[in-house]
């Protein structure tokens, strides 16, 4: 009201059609201000006023939808796959939901199953071990030696095999190293020979295809060590190597076996690349074959949770080790 006497005052004293718009107008602001302030709120806003100052509420009703989709989706298809791990088969292969632990006896029992959990543990361990010595030093020229455009192009080569197909890049191997591929066709001038399909052809696919995905965790983890450490490990006499034992890896530990993790967990699954370039069988084989075509699923799921237990195991020696504790 000061507002409007005042610009009253001042709209009769005379100063001009020009003065007189801009009071009218300033009235009319005013008096459609305090109109909206005085209009009752819309549902939206009355619940952002109730969850106005209350941070955990308003995190959990952003986190409702994705959670729920992830206990829905995948812990209960887990729940469900480890619930038919304990059902039977009859004399007939009707499906029986009963509880028993027939299937584990058998994958214990059976020499077969054991000599296929150990070929793909030790596959696996080996593509792991393989991807960490070839990653750490690319890792570290990205993080430490090349220039910001240099890492660019780096991480973009990187990145780069990921976007081709998996079956594409299984496939270009599975020519390279054919009996008449690319491999032995460079090897014989030297009287040498690929090593053909088998366990060999499946560490070095594998190899090829997880490497980025050990690569870029341990460029993450090195970049975040203070290029001063490094130059202060010098300063006080220290040579290359125990800098790298000494200072480096211990601080890039935890980026490896967040990489690791990655490597050997997608190696114990896979069935696809054993299947196209060995004839052996893995763990993923198997339950592949049992779902399909024996159409034994109490087995298969039985089956499917050794890479699980494996997992659990890894994960567990690795916090033990304090592999976690600097991610």
């Amino acid at each position: 009201m000061r507002l409007v006497g005042c610009l009253t005052v001042w709209i009769s004293d005379g100063w001009g059609s020009a003065a007189r718009d801009a009071a009218e107008s300033a009235v009319v602001m005013e008096v459609t201000t305090a109109r909206d302030r005085r209009a009752p709120a819309g549902p939206v806003r009355r619940v952002a006023r109730l969850l106005r100052g209350h941070t955990r509420v308003q995190l959990g009703l952003l986190l409702t939808g994705p959670v729920g989709w992830l206990v829905i989706a995948y812990f209960g298809a887990l729940l469900v796959l480890l619930a038919a791990a304990f059902w039977q088969l009859d004399e007939f292969g009707n499906l029986l939901k009963e509880f028993g632990f027939s299937n584990f006896q058998q994958l214990v029992q059976e020499r077969v199953y054991r000599t296929i959990t150990l070929r793909t543990v030790t596959v696996a361990a080996a593509v792991t071990l393989t991807t960490a010595v070839l990653a750490f030093p690319i890792a570290f020229t990205m993080a430490k030696v090349a220039t910001p455009r240099a890492r660019g192009l780096l991480v973009i080569a990187v990145l780069m095999p990921l976007w081709a197909s998996y079956l594409v890049k299984v496939y270009a191997w599975r020519i390279m190293l054919a009996e008449d591929g690319v491999l032995n066709w460079a090897l014989q001038p030297l009287g040498l020979k690929g090593p053909g399909f088998g366990n060999v052809a499946t560490w070095l696919v594998f190899s090829y295809l997880w490497l980025p995905y050990m690569i870029l965790p341990i460029y993450a983890g090195l970049e975040r060590i203070p290029d001063s450490l490094l130059e202060a490990s010098g300063d006080l006499g220290a040579r290359t190597t125990t800098t790298f034992r000494r200072v480096v890896l211990p601080m890039a530990f935890p980026a490896v076996v967040a990489g690791s993790i990655f490597t050997f967990s997608l190696t114990l699954g896979d069935y696809i690349t054993p299947q196209l370039v060995s004839s052996t069988q893995f763990i993923g084989n198997v339950v592949y074959a049992n779902v399909g075509v024996a159409g034994n699923l109490p087995l298969a799921a039985a089956f499917a949770t050794v890479p699980i237990l494996i997992m659990i195991v890894y994960l567990l020696v690795a916090r033990r080790l304090g592999a976690f504790e600097g991610l």
